[in-house]
């Protein structure tokens, strides 16, 4: 099966956006054996779609067209696809009703435009939106497949995980049995990682190993084809268990939907312990992800924003004399912001973020130098120092920050 990928939108092609949509559609395409060997970006012309789609149609036998499904006047998308493939849209009754009823519920107008999220291609089957109001399509023919999605990534990846890829694997299987496991880890270069579980995974065959990098994590996917599944599962653990004893220290969890945060807050919940964060440069950021967390609760009552140097005084109780001297960016601020806010709250683990997000500098150290503390009870108070650089950018610095606080917490608890 070869695929192509049609991204459409005019602010993609203007470069005003990164398409994020197609790499993500592409590897998780790959898990599969399925290679989107074309990829094309076109603007929101019906004239331009209508002639890129009769080419992939032609050419592929699987054929993604991305983008465009909103009720606005240059969401062209779905006519576009249904002239080029020669069949009509259709009305999904229910889905219409919902989207009444939201709007309502919203008490928000609704423009007569909006019936075209309702809409699917006629012979084909509606594909749901878990997370935004337009449906997808799912359209079969002559041995040809088409799917069409919402642009918005906070709605296509659901729709990709929830409704293409299911779909997908069925028609794969009928052909060839695929059996895989993602590895998460964090803190590795991707190229020293793979070369690390390349050597250990030398004399192992009938494993495919890929990478992905994801904002919070490396994953590194491990695949066998055409096994029967006991047998797969026996090379999956060989694999996993050469790849694990070697890179144990960054290895967090298995499973594609598996997140650091998730991991850290079910470890502090086993463990019955509560997390608190006093917060500089991250600006409440740590707190924010870990609350992201379904359960949160049960391991996270408040913490602390203290971004200026009076704020840690006032509010954590920091000795003026160490913010004078070493200064707020420095290992010791960051120790006194973990264990004041712990104490404060009276809870088992404190975090402090220190540090300098740019693009100035700040006490003569450059954008990029971090100082993170951890505080447990009953433990020695541990802070360590990163240099994540200014070239990455402050929302990365302050991101990666947070990341890294996360890791601490992650090895102490594993100790």
């Amino acid at each position: 099966m070869n695929a192509e990928i049609i991204s459409v939108g005019t602010e993609i092609v203007l470069g005003q956006i990164v398409n994020t949509n197609a790499p993500l559609l592409a590897r998780q395409l790959a898990t599969l054996g399925i290679a989107a060997d074309r990829q094309l970006a076109i603007p929101d012309r019906h004239d331009l779609m209508v002639d890129a789609i009769r080419a992939a149609w032609r050419r592929s036998s699987l054929v993604f067209v991305c983008g465009g499904l909103g009720p606005t006047a240059d969401d062209v998308t779905l006519a576009a696809v249904a002239e080029a493939v020669g069949t009509g849209l259709t009305v999904d009754q229910q889905h219409w009703q919902w989207i009444q009823e939201t709007f309502a519920e919203r008490h928000q107008a609704m423009m007569p435009e909006n019936i075209q999220q309702a809409k699917y291609l006629t012979g084909g089957s509606p594909l749901k939106n878990a997370v935004g109001l337009a449906l997808g399509s799912w359209y079969e023919r002559d041995g040809h497949r088409l799917v069409v999605l919402p642009g918005p990534p906070r709605e296509f990846k659901p729709m990709i995980v929830q409704e293409v890829m299911p779909r997908l694997t069925k028609v794969v299987r009928q052909h060839v049995q695929i059996t895989s496991r993602t590895l998460n880890f964090f803190s590795r270069p991707e190229s020293q990682l793979m070369n690390e579980i390349a050597a250990v995974t030398a004399d192992l065959t009938g494993v495919t190993i890929t990478s992905y990098v994801q904002p919070d994590a490396i994953q590194v996917r491990l695949t066998v084809r055409d096994q029967p599944q006991d047998v797969a599962s026996k090379l999956l653990d060989a694999a996993q268990d050469a790849i694990v004893k070697k890179e144990e220290p960054f290895f967090f969890g298995v499973g594609d939907d598996c997140r650091l945060a998730n991991v850290v807050v079910d470890l502090l919940r086993k463990r019955n312990l509560r997390v608190t964060a006093a917060e500089s440069l991250t600006g409440g950021m740590f707190q924010s992800t870990i609350c992201s967390v379904p359960g949160a609760s049960n391991v996270f009552d408040g913490g602390f924003v203290t971004y200026a140097a009076a704020a840690k005084e006032q509010l954590l109780g920091i000795d003026p004399q160490l913010i004078e001297k070493p200064g707020v960016v420095s290992a010791e601020t960051a120790a006194q912001m973990a264990e004041k806010s712990r104490g404060k709250l009276g809870v088992d683990v404190g975090l402090g973020f220190t540090g300098v997000a740019g693009p100035d500098s700040l006490e003569g150290q450059p954008a990029g130098t971090v100082w993170i503390g951890l505080a447990i009870a009953g433990r020695p108070t541990q802070t360590r120092l990163c240099r994540f650089g200014a070239y990455r950018g402050r929302q990365a610095i302050r991101q990666r920050s947070v990341q890294t606080g996360l890791q601490m917490l992650y090895r102490a608890l594993i100790k």
